[in-house]
């Protein structure tokens, strides 16, 4: 039995303007609107189900650092890979340093509220979205881990990092990139799992406690539907309640609202 990778969430300090800027980056319409979450699919493509959706989420903190968890948008060529940059800065991205060097094939930008992502040089056979990136310490350990926790296989490893594929080989794929920078403050951008159709989420959360998660407070009340881990390296994610149902949106409270 295996959790799946189901979402991206992003804190924000406004979700609805974050949500709509990344609706309108993605081509991906907003699902669901509400005060505590906005959340954007791939709704009428060939994607829906099939990749994980985006939701966001109000948060009172500012940006700090750099994010552990970025996204990677795809292109077809050098001039479809200039054209989404210049629309991108156009619609309020910023050119954002990280300590690239200026070689590399892809362009680093930051969203509107400082969420640093990538506009890679090709990787568009699979929609906009290419990739999600976690930085890591140890991507061979974490792969493992994750491995457990998404319900994605290893597709891809070197000296440099690791690629999971999703169940459908769709992309985007999980890339664990390896960093020398350890996790220090809550991450702005988490994943959400789920366990399987009528699976029991306190054996799952207790599956995944023995193969490295921990238990962390990031605020939450106790209440919520959702239980709150960390990675064996820190990075935060939570289990959901079962999201058997394709093209339903869940609230934070596991209510589902069909569009």
């Amino acid at each position: 039995m295996s959790t799946r990778l189901v979402a991206i969430v992003v804190d924000a300090a406004d979700p609805a303007a974050a949500a709509r800027w990344w609706s309108q980056a993605l081509s991906w319409p907003i699902s669901l609107e509400e005060l505590d979450e906005v959340v954007v699919v791939p709704f009428g493509t060939d994607l829906e189900g099939k990749v994980p959706e985006l939701i966001f989420v109000p948060v009172p903190e500012a940006k700090v650092t750099k994010n552990r968890v970025h996204l990677d948008l795809a292109s077809d060529s050098i001039e479809d890979q200039a054209a989404i940059v210049e629309r991108l800065l156009a619609a309020g991205a910023t050119r954002a340093d990280v300590g690239q060097s200026g070689d590399e094939s892809w362009m680093v930008l930051a969203d509107p509220e400082g969420n640093e992502f990538c506009v890679l040089l090709g990787h568009g056979d699979g929609g906009p979205l290419s990739a999600v990136c976690l930085d890591v310490l140890d991507h061979r350990a974490q792969a493992r881990f994750w491995v457990a926790a998404s319900g994605w296989r290893i597709v891809d490893q070197d000296d440099d990092g690791t690629i999971l594929a999703s169940p459908s080989n769709r992309r985007p794929t999980l890339d664990l990139l390896q960093v020398p920078e350890a996790h220090a403050v809550k991450n702005r951008i988490h994943l959400d799992v789920a366990p399987p159709e009528d699976a029991d989420q306190d054996a799952e959360v207790a599956r995944l406690v023995a193969l490295g998660a921990t238990q962390v407070d990031v605020g939450q009340t106790g209440d919520e539907s959702f239980v709150v881990l960390a990675d064996p390296e820190g990075n935060e994610f939570c289990v959901l309640s079962s999201r058997e149902i394709p093209g339903l949106s869940p609230g934070r409270d596991g209510n589902r609202t069909r569009q």
